[in-house]
Order: C-alpha cells, then structure tokens, then sequence
C-alpha cells in the first residue's frame, strides 16, 4: 500500500505554494499557512530556514519519501561525478513511481506509488513492484494489459493538466513508455522553482 505520512496538500499549506500546479490545492484559494495563526505567520526565515524549506519542498514533492530515503539519495548525489544539486534531480528522476508519473499514467506522484506497489506495472516485461526502483536509459515501461482500462489511468493520460516531459517517450495507445536520458534541473517540469543547491547547502553544513 502507499505509505502517505501525511495530507499531501498539507505540504501545499505549508509552504504557501502549489508545488504540483494541481487547480484543485487550497493554495489557490489561501495562501497563508495552515492553522489559526497562519495568516501572521509570515515571519522572515534565516539561511538554515530557507535551506530546511528548499529540503522539505523537494522531498514533499516525490511523494512519501522518508528522511532516510533523501538522505541517500543526496550521498550517493555528492559521490558521483558533477553537480551535486543535478545529480540529486536525475537519481529523483530515476525513480519508477517518478517515471510513471511523469508519463501521464496516472494523474499524481502519490497515485503513481500505490499504482507501481499494487503491481501495474513493468519494466522491460518484469513486473516491478518497488516505487524505488531506479530506472536506467532505454528502459521500457509499461502498464500490464489488464490495467490499461482502469479510469484512473485513462484520465491521466488524456488529461490537459500537464505535458509529458522529453526525456520519457510515451505512447498512450499501447500504454508503454521509454526513458531517454537523465534529466537536468532545467528538463524537469516542476510546477515552482525547486533549489536543490539549497538542499546541498543543507546537508554539507
């Protein structure tokens, strides 16, 4: 099952931004944080303040990662060669439940985790149940032939709401998707501007 630890428009509130451009977040309704206090809450944030945002924006947006599951996936980032910051959004990228969301399967990163765990779908004709697994470039994915009909899944991909990115070719006919390359920061269609510099800056202190 997903493992939602918390409201995922509650991340919305929090951070007085619609990080997913969804028109259904209360974000477009009220732009003040959550609570009786929120609307006076809107004090100025110090460096770590605004680096623990960057942080907590980032990992909110992939849905229910845990701290731990970050945390690696910055270590590995600064292990490898290149920008930190761009090394963490391509191994982000990398992720099947990212992957499908990005390819219009279904219509939220947090549907796109329940769906890979319930077993829809397969990687290079494995079924692949693991919302983590890191997908590698000329990987093909696809929704198994008796989910193809599900709603969910037809809504999403005919839905307007976004466009499917470059670096995953989609064909929504047959259901099957390819990765191309690894994304830099500037491929990736984030909703709001999203500062993993910030996020380096946070765990290097």
């Amino acid at each position: 099952m997903s493992k939602r630890i918390q409201a995922k428009y509650k991340i919305d509130r929090r951070m007085g931004e619609n990080i997913w451009g969804r028109p259904k977040s209360p974000v477009n309704r009220r732009e003040y944080g959550p609570g009786q206090h929120g609307q006076r809450r809107k004090g100025k944030l110090s460096d770590f303040g605004i680096q623990l945002r960057a942080k907590q924006k980032l990992k909110g947006y992939y849905g229910s990662i845990t701290e731990k599951q970050f945390r690696r996936v910055y270590d590995e980032a600064s292990r490898m060669r290149g920008d930190t910051s761009e090394n963490i959004i391509g191994l982000l990228e990398r992720r099947l439940d990212a992957v499908v969301y990005r390819a219009k399967f279904v219509p939220t990163v947090y549907a796109a985790r329940q769906f890979v765990s319930h077993g829809h779908v397969k990687v290079n004709g494995q079924r692949v149940t693991v919302p983590s697994y890191r997908v590698k470039v000329g990987d093909v994915i696809e929704i198994k032939e008796a989910s193809r009909q599900l709603a969910i899944v037809l809504e999403a991909s005919q839905s307007a709401e976004r466009e499917v990115p470059d670096y995953v070719d989609v064909d929504h006919n047959k259901m099957v998707a390819k990765y191309m390359r690894v994304p830099q920061l500037g491929d990736v269609p984030y909703a709001v501007m999203m500062e993993p510099n910030l996020v380096v800056e946070f765990y290097s202190r």
